[in-house]
């Protein structure tokens, strides 16, 4: 079985934010999937929106046909060009050579891959184009599932393909050091936190007293996410009589395992209390209905977008204490922490919460006011210019 990974926060010796504003002339083409829309693809959609501002021209190149393109196209601010590469199998090799085509075309200086497949195209078309490549780590490839096989396989393909990267860009301190452990070298990796806009949605109001509590758990739902293991913690909370509802926002990653969700919940009888909002394009609008998010991942985390997003729209968060996580949230501060997979301490977390043990506006101002010091999008686009300034020689 798969085990969480934590580890004590200390300050990152190698994180890289530039003090003043960084603006350079480049031209960069992201190597995404692009089949879901989930929170990689919400950083990679801020890269595409905000670079611009920092002097970078980034476009996109799809190994696979979905959402991103998708919602590209019906974007009200534009993300820049999303070219189709699709792969037509995992060991497909022919989308490095379309990229060597875009790189001829349009002048791209560097290549900017975000996972193992990506890395292993992008490290075949740097050699092909003489472009450098660098890689963005997003969750660890060897815990990012309990599919054991297709951990090994994306774990194997990203080692071997690092080995020609330029650089690599970590989202939290955890990964930074899950990389060291791994042979990169400190001198190769930049930590640049995941960074989400300010929302123009805020929870504003108060909690009435003495009424129905709103959780939400906004995710692609899947088994590392540990749904089920908040489930269980809903079932404790409602037969200790607390009025409890949980809006479960975003999509099934398979119907498999959706089927085994609706089971676990009908055997549980709490279908009165789970309600399903399904794939949202808005999800700050959804944030404040609620009056907490839960985010109950058994492992597999980088920093997730969605504990951001619902700092940026003042909502205390409860979640687990696994990989970049504790560096947004300090316990009993911006919202609370849990041990992964752990059901009851899950429960007594939201029931302290619940009960005005802790302070649901004092929470709700310190989220708000540690995204707008730490977690901005523009923070986060600054800092990976930042990284394309070392790398690219008629950037600098």
């Amino acid at each position: 079985m798969l085990q969480p990974v934590t580890h004590t926060f200390t300050p990152p010796a190698a994180v890289v934010v530039p003090p003043q504003p960084v603006t350079i002339d480049a031209r960069v083409l992201h190597v995404i999937n692009g089949e879901h829309f989930a929170g990689a693809e919400r950083v990679q959609s801020h890269l595409g929106r905000c670079l611009p501002q920092f002097g970078v021209q980034a476009d996109f190149a799809c190994l696979k046909r979905g959402k991103f393109s998708e919602l590209a196209e019906q974007a009200d601010e534009r993300w820049g060009v999303v070219h189709e590469t699709a792969m037509s199998h995992r060991a497909d090799l022919r989308p490095a050579k379309q990229i060597c085509d875009l790189i001829r075309q349009h002048h791209y200086q560097l290549l900017h891959a975000h996972t193992p497949r990506a890395a292993m195209i992008s490290a075949a078309a740097s050699v092909l184009s003489g472009v450098p490549w660098i890689y963005h780590v997003h969750s660890p490839a060897s815990r990012d599932s309990k599919r054991k096989w297709a951990n090994h396989i994306n774990a194997w393909i990203e080692k071997g393909s690092l080995h020609t990267a330029a650089h690599l860009i970590t989202v939290s301190e955890s990964l930074r050091l899950d990389c060291e452990a791994r042979g990169v070298s400190e001198d190769r990796i930049t930590v640049v936190h995941n960074g989400v806009p300010a929302s123009d949605s805020l929870r504003e109001c108060e909690r009435a007293s003495n009424s129905r509590w709103t959780l939400g758990m906004v995710a692609l739902m899947r088994p590392r996410k540990g749904l089920e293991i908040l489930l269980d913690a809903i079932a404790q909370l409602t037969s200790e009589g607390h009025d409890i509802n949980l809006q479960c926002i975003g999509p099934f990653e398979s119907e498999d395992y959706r089927k085994t969700i609706q089971q676990q919940i009908d055997r549980l009888r709490i279908g009165d209390r789970v309600h399903w909002t399904g794939f949202t394009e808005d999800v700050p609008s959804a944030l404040v209905q609620l009056d907490a998010l839960v985010l109950p991942s058994l492992f597999g985390e980088g920093l997730p977008m969605v504990v951001l997003e619902a700092m940026a729209a003042a909502i205390p968060v409860v979640a687990t204490r696994v990989e970049g996580t504790p560096e947004a949230i300090t316990h009993g501060v911006e919202g609370l922490l849990a041990e992964p997979g752990n059901a009851d301490d899950l429960a007594n977390q939201i029931a302290d919460l619940m009960s005005g043990q802790h302070c649901w506006r004092a929470m709700s101002n310190a989220a708000l006011e540690r995204h707008r010091t730490s977690f901005s999008d523009l923070a986060m686009s600054g800092g990976v210019a930042g990284v394309y300034q070392q790398v690219i020689p008629s950037a600098r």
